[in-house]
């Protein structure tokens, strides 16, 4: 395993290279602030109150009401604001609890009552209607205050709570179809494509605003949804806070989840912390949170086999059987996870209109998936690593009232690693002649994985936003971003010498500890062999944007267009039939004789051999429109449409970049391309948001998606007519649906609702599934079917009771079920029909989770707050997968022939199939105390 031992690269060196790249790239998107704007007459006459003040309580932001009685602020930080109007002769109105969210407009149409006496306050509520006006699309914003109450540990299962979101796919999306924005800048994993290489805490969220409908201009390289976090900056007070959790399963499962003591009341620990307030002066403030957690989890193994057994059940006859088993059957977590996260913030205004910030994060995480071939031999299975650094560095100038930009540069060094040991030629590696038995037993009874991964991904990202109010109704906003990445991919098997013959590699001595020494063996790895992957990419990003918000009385316009660019920097073969020139073509006359050169050398063939030519750079515009109209003042219609493109991941343009194919047999090589083009969806929206009663508020929509140019996998055949295959662009996909959000609050009471209706078609539902039926000898696929996420119904209901020292929240969740591919077995009159994929449904899941807290206050400045969460309250057993015979986990057909393989004096043949992995978690409970001053 790992050991801690973090290498911090320099802060100044950092910084230094930070402020030097970005005077030549000025450049970027997407903003963290958001915009005030209203209306002020007066009450009796409606007259425009030109000269009143609007004040934003708390910070030194603030307007005055012009001729026309409007006014706007712009630049606004996301949070809860009390807004005071005020004007001379007039009474002071307060608007309380105004939500402010990133790149919304919190609308406010008020009047002033005249002569009343002097110092007279009237507070008031911020309506609902003041924060949807201009919600043209399907945006759900989630402040801080409401993640703080849910039965939640992470921005990603606030995410997964949301309309729209299924099993991590938006809108019948595939999941690598979503970008991750932190403070708005991407922190994507550029590899899988797939979710975010940085992750914060809850803690550490001011705003968190999740799109799953059609997104503006400003955004892009996503087709499916967004995902922005928003951080906090420290206040103008110190605020500390340490919390411990611990946690353990209690469960009636225990026949199933081996392993798991009531008693071990420490099984998942977590610990928290986090400081924020000024330095020296509220000019400068810092925000700093850190967690820890070391959860061995629900899946344990039994230590039974060590890596250098040596076992061998192969025999009919038992007692010609080599048994060999040192270990001390000690359960062993074999989904342990243990993540360490550090952020830091420092923010500093130098002026009232200039403000900078300086952001580091670093997320350093070890983790097991379970795997149960691995049960009775824990140390031989392969452990995750992964460490990220996050930097970033922002300028905040507010040039006028109606304008200001916001520059920003990061740098992101994300690695991940995948192997038993970091080190290929560590001694404690085995050789792979330990490796026994799993046909005759089910499960490994010796050695261990030789897969062997790291790669590396350094970002750069540069980005500028301009925002400018040039009107009342026109607010345009523009913005560049450059990305330049730096990809190593180093995926290798740790082989043994491959210079020595078969049976050098197996001469062995029996050691002083009765085991076999094959004293020829030494892990070595081969980055030149077929079963090695091995790259260095440098792609180049850029985008630039333009919209022009339009607001008027009731009707809200956001049209904007965008230009994506992209250059693989790197090339490709030619001829693909020959791509890496390992078949030899010579020229022919035209009596079909060899043709040599003046040296009596044969002269190649080019026609038939590859050269290598720079890979095309890519380009899409694309048109963004979305409209909201208000009806009256209790409902708000929406319209949008947009072209989204995302090229595919980089791992399906780059891999095998050798261009070697495997010549000694079909269907073993799957090659990367260069030219793959972007994927394309167009997107369709309608929504109506409504008020139904005061604090009681209904949003519909639905929404349609064509999905083209999905990445998939085509056959080609070599000269020597060996098939193998390349990724291009030709799947297709759509997806329509119904989402339903519904929200109600009264006093110490709330409820939220989040229901969706999806149907989700396509040719594939991964980029090799025709190229797999093709090599599994089975047709190809002759219609849309289901994706293997297309959930009919979702559903999630939060319920929450909370006071000021109290509360408790239960969270219910609902799934219909995925497809899955049912497969009848050879006895079956079915067999040998042939059955599209993703024909049956698996079993429908439900659970209800519960967080509840209680606070004491010690003394006047230190408070402790008691905390308890329980995940899967009623202890539901849910299939996470199930077998394709039955459609149910734990339980498959076993046919009698099956049973006459068995060869096993530890278990039997059931032990295969009853895998504890297909089922998701079963009760935790999990107890915490904070402390906070």
């Amino acid at each position: 395993m790992k050991s801690f031992n973090p290498k911090y690269q320099s802060v100044f060196s950092i910084l230094l290279s930070m402020l030097l790249t970005v005077t030549f790239f000025n450049i970027g998107f997407t903003q963290t602030t958001g915009k005030i704007a209203g209306e002020v007459c007066d009450a009796e006459t409606g007259e425009p109150l030109a000269g009143a003040n609007v004040l934003i309580i708390g910070t030194l932001l603030g307007a005055s009401v012009d001729m026309e009685g409007t006014f706007f602020i712009l630049n606004v930080p996301p949070g809860l604001y009390t807004i005071s109007i005020e004007m001379v002769g007039y009474e002071t109105k307060k608007i309380e609890n105004l939500q402010v969210s990133v790149n919304r407009t919190a609308y406010i149409r008020t009047d002033l009552k005249s002569g009343v006496l002097e110092g007279s306050v009237i507070i008031v509520e911020a309506e609902k209607i003041t924060t949807k006006k201009d919600q043209t699309s399907s945006i759900r914003t989630i402040s801080a205050n409401n993640i703080a109450v849910l039965p939640i540990e992470s921005v990603k299962s606030v995410v997964a709570m949301q309309a729209g979101v299924v099993n991590g796919h938006f809108r019948g999306g595939r999941s690598n179809e979503v970008m991750y924005l932190i403070d708005g800048l991407p922190v994507n994993d550029a590899f899988s494509g797939e979710g975010s290489t940085v992750v914060i805490e809850t803690e550490s969220v001011q705003d968190l605003e999740v799109i799953t409908g059609t997104f503006n201009a400003e955004y892009g390289r996503a087709m499916s949804g967004m995902v922005n976090q928003v951080t906090k900056d420290g206040g103008s007070t110190i605020q500390t806070s340490a919390s411990v959790g611990f946690g353990n399963y209690y469960t009636g499962h225990d026949n199933i989840f081996l392993g798991l003591k009531n008693s071990e009341i420490n099984r998942n620990m977590d610990y928290k912390f986090q400081v924020s307030g000024p330095v020296f002066s509220d000019r400068l403030t810092f925000l700093i949170n850190g967690r820890y957690q070391d959860n061995k989890n629900h899946l344990n193994g039994i230590n039974r086999f060590e890596v250098d057994d040596y076992s061998d059940y192969y025999s009919d006859d038992p007692n010609e059987w080599i048994i060999q088993n040192s270990g001390n059957n000690s359960y062993i977590s074999m989904n342990y996870v243990k993540e360490t996260s550090l952020l830091g913030k420092l923010t500093y205004r130098w002026f009232d209109n200039i403000k900078t910030s300086f952001f580091y994060n670093r997320n350093d995480n070890e983790f097991k998936s379970y795997q149960h071939a691995w049960k009775y031999n824990p140390s031989g299975q392969p452990y995750s690593d992964q460490v990220t650094d996050l930097v970033y560095f922002s300028l905040n100038h507010t040039i006028s009232n109606s304008a200001f930009y916001e520059a920003k540069v990061s740098y992101i060094n994300n690695y991940e690693g995948y192997y038993v040991h970091k080190n290929p030629y560590d001694a404690d590696y085995v050789s792979s002649l330990f490796i026994r038995n799993a046909g005759e037993t089910g499960f490994y009874t010796g050695g261990q994985s030789n897969s062997h991964m790291e790669k590396r991904q350094v970002d750069f990202n540069a980005k500028f936003d301009f925002n400018w109010q040039i009107s009342n109704n026109h607010l345009i906003k523009s913005g560049l971003l450059y990305t330049q990445h730096d990809m190593k991919n180093n995926f290798m098997l740790v082989l043994p010498d491959t210079s020595l013959t078969d049976e050098q590699q197996g001469e062995f001595i029996i050691n002083e500890n009765g085991k076999r020494n094959y004293y020829n063996y030494s892990p070595n790895i081969y980055p030149d062999l077929m079963s090695s992957d091995v790259y260095h990419a440098k792609p180049v990003e850029f985008a630039a944007y333009i919209q022009d918000k339009m607001e008027w009385e009731d009707l809200v316009i956001n049209l904007g267009i965008r230009y994506d660019y992209f250059d693989p920097k790197t090339v490709y073969p030619s001829n693909r039939r020959n791509p890496a020139n390992q078949l030899s073509f010579y020229s022919k006359d035209e009596n079909g004789s060899y043709i040599e050169d003046e040296d009596g050398n044969l002269i190649i063939d080019p026609s038939r051999m590859s050269t290598y030519p720079k890979a095309s750079t890519k380009y899409q515009l694309s048109p963004r429109l979305g409209l909201a109209y208000q009806l009256g003042k209790i409902a708000v219609l929406h319209f949008s449409y947009g072209h989204f493109f995302q090229m595919p991941p980089m791992n399906e343009l780059y891999r095998h970049k050798s261009f070697i194919v495997d010549l000694t047999s079909d269907y073993a090589t799957i090659m990367g391309n260069a030219e793959l083009k972007a994927q394309k969806t167009v997107k369709y929206e309608l929504g109506v948001w409504m008020e139904l009663m005061s604090n009681m508020g209904l949003e519909v929509a639905l929404y349609y998606n064509d999905i083209y140019k999905l990445l998939s996998t085509k056959v080609i055949s070599t000269y020597n007519q060996i098939e193998y295959g390349l990724y291009t662009n030709k799947d297709y996909g759509n997806s329509r649906g119904l989402e339903i959000k519904f929200d109600y609050r009264a006093a110490a009471f709330q409820s939220n609702l989040n229901y969706t209706l999806a149907y989700t078609r396509g040719s594939a539902d991964n980029p090799q599934m025709t190229y797999d039926r093709l090599g599994n000898s089975q047709d190809p696929i002759s219609k849309l079917i289901p994706m293997s996420w297309d959930q009919r119904h979702t559903l999630n209901l939060t319920l929450g009771y909370h006071k000021s020292s109290y509360g408790i929240s239960l969270t219910g969740y609902y799934n219909s079920g995925t497809p899955y591919t049912w497969e009848p077995i050879d006895t079956n009159p079915l067999y040998n029909l042939n059955l599209l994929p993703n024909n049956a449904q698996k079993p429908e899941t439900y659970s209800v989770d519960l967080y509840a807290y209680y606070k004491l206050e010690l003394s006047e400045d230190l408070d402790t707050k008691l905390k308890l969460s329980v995940y899967n309250l009623l202890d539901r057993l849910n299939a996470a997968s199930v077998y394709s015979t039955t459609g149910q986990p734990y339980n498959r057909i076993i046919q009698e022939g099956e049973l006459y393989q068995q060869h096993s004096n530890f278990n039997d043949y059931n032990d295969r199939v009853e895998n504890p992995g297909m089922y998701s978690a079963p009760r935790l409970v999990k107890l915490g105390l904070e402390v906070s001053l």
